[in-house]
C-alpha cells in the first residue's frame, strides 16, 4: 500500500513513480558509484524537474506545484525502491520548505530555480555527528557595513557534489542567520567524503566569505523555526525513503525464498523462514502505517512541539525496520546475499546511510522522550 492512497492525485502520481522507476532504475550506475563518484546525473535529474517532482513543495507563486508532505513522500518512497542516488530529500524537501519560510527576492528565484531544476540548493547546518538539530552552531558571521563576513565548517552536506550553493547557518550578534553562499564564493570550499552506499557527502569549508545583506535569506528566530520545520518534514520524507527500501528488500527475499531450491523444496516453505518472513512483513507494515499516520499530521501544521514529536516517531520507527528487513535479506539469501554481485547488498548500505541521516532510531527516540517528558511537566505545573 502506497502512502496517501485515499485521493486521486495521490494515486496517480504513486502511479507515475512507479513507471518512472521501472523504466528509470539503474542498479549497475549504483553499484559503480565508490568508483565513478557519479551520485548526480544531470539528465535523472532533468527529468524529476520535468515531471514536477522536485517543484511538489514548492509555492505555486515560484512555479511549483504547491503540493503537501504526502505527496513528496510518494516520490521518495518510489525512489527509494530503485535506490536512487540523486538528493531528492536534501533538495526537494530540506532546501526547499527552508526557502519557503524565508524572504526577500533571492527567495523568489532559488525557489523558482529548484522546481525547474535550474538550480540546486543544499542545505548546510550540521557541524557535529550527534547534532542532527543544528543546535550547535560554531560558524560565525561578522557584521560589516555590507553584510557578513562568515567562517567556519559544516559537516555531513547531503548533496553539497551537485549544488551551485548552499543554505549556510552561522551565529551573528543578532542570533542565527540563514545566507546563501554561492559555490563560486571566494574563500567556499568544498570537500567529499565516502558514504556506505557509494555516495558521499560534502564537508563545506568557509574563510572570511563575503555575504551581502541581499543574501540573507532569515534572521533570528525566524531563521531557527524555518531551519526546524525543514529538518522535522525532511526526517519524515526519508522515512518515507526508508520505507521504499525495505519494501524492495523484503520482495527480493520473498522471491529468492521461492526459487531457492533446498532438500528438494523451495526454502520458502520452511516454516522456521516464513515465520521469520512474517515478522519483517509486520514491522515493514507498522512503519508504513506510523509513516502515514504522522504525514497526516504534519500536512495538517500542527504546532513545533507537535510536529518535532511525529517526526522523531516516524523516523525511530522506519530507521530501525528498515534496518532489520535488510539485513535479513543478506540471511534469507544465504551465502550469496554476502558477495558484492548481490543487489540485496546495495539496499543494506542505502538503509544503513539513510537511516543515520538527520538522527537515527537511538537519536530520536531520546528526542521523542524529552519532548514528552516537557509536555508532562508543563501539564503537571
Amino acid at each position: 500500500m502506497t502512502i496517501s492512497e485515499d485521493s486521486s492525485h495521490a494515486g496517480m502520481l504513486a502511479q507515475s513513480v512507479g513507471d518512472f522507476v521501472k523504466r528509470g532504475a539503474d542498479l549497475p550506475r549504483v553499484r559503480a558509484l565508490p568508483q565513478t563518484h557519479a551520485d548526480f546525473d544531470a539528465a535523472q535529474w532533468r527529468q524529476l524537474a520535468e515531471l514536477g517532482w522536485l517543484g511538489i513543495l514548492v509555492p505555486e507563486s515560484c512555479c511549483g506545484l504547491g503540493l503537501g508532505l504526502a505527496e513528496a513522500a510518494i516520490v521518495a518512497e518510489g525512489l527509494g525502491r530503485a535506490l536512487t542516488p540523486e538528493p531528492y530529500t536534501a533538495v526537494a524537501v530540506l532546501a526547499a520548505r527552508v526557502l519557503e519560510q524565508s524572504a526577500g527576492p533571492l527567495r523568489d528565484e532559488l525557489l523558482t530555480g529548484l522546481a525547474s531544476g535550474e538550480r540546486v540548493p543544499v542545505l548546510a547546518w550540521q557541524e557535529q555527528a550527534d547534532d542532527f538539530g543544528g543546535l550547535q552552531v560554531a560558524t560565525t558571521a561578522t557584521p560589516f557595513e555590507g553584510g557578513y563576513r562568515v567562517s567556519g565548517e559544516k559537516q555531513f552536506v547531503i548533496g553539497a557534489g551537485a549544488a551551485d550553493g548552499y543554505l549556510v547557518t552561522a551565529n551573528a550578534a543578532d542570533g542565527l542567520q540563514l545566507l546563501w553562499v554561492p559555490r563560486s564564493a571566494a574563500g567556499c570550499t568544498t570537500g567529499r567524503q565516502p558514504l556506505a552506499d557509494g555516495r558521499s557527502y560534502g564537508t563545506l569549508t568557509l574563510k572570511d566569505v563575503v555575504v551581502p545583506r541581499e543574501q540573507v535569506l532569515a534572521s533570528a528566530d525566524a531563521a531557527r523555526a524555518a531551519l526546524n520545520r525543514a529538518l522535522d518534514h525532511a526526517a519524515v520524507t526519508a522515512s518515507a525513503e526508508l520505507v521504499g527500501i525495505m519494501k524492495r528488500a523484503n520482495e527480493m527475499s520473498l522471491d529468492y525464498m521461492k526459487t531457492r531450491v533446498q532438500f528438494g523444496k523451495p526454502i520458502g516453505s520452511f516454516q522456521a523462514l516464513q515465520h521469520r518472513a512474517v515478522d519483517l512483513y509486520i514491522q515493514q507494515e507498522l512503519a508504513d502505517a506510523v509513516l502515514r499516520d504522522v504525514i497526516r499530521q504534519l500536512d495538517g501544521a500542527p504546532d513545533e512541539q507537535t510536529r518535532a514529536l511525529a517526526a522523531s516517531r516516524a523516523k525511530s520507527r522506519c530507521a530501525d525496520a528498515a534496518l532489520a528487513v535488510t539485513r535479513a535479506a543478506i540471511q534469507f539469501h544465504g551465502a550469496i546475499g554476502f558477495t558484492e554481485d548481490c543487489d540485496v547488498g546495495l539496499y543494506v548500505k542505502r538503509a544503513m546511510t539513510v537511516s543515520a541521516w538527520l538522527g537515527n532510531g537511538r537519536n530520536h527516540r531520546a528526542r521523542y522522550a524529552r519532548l514528552s517528558a516537557k509536555v508532562l511537566r508543563k501539564e503537571a505545573a
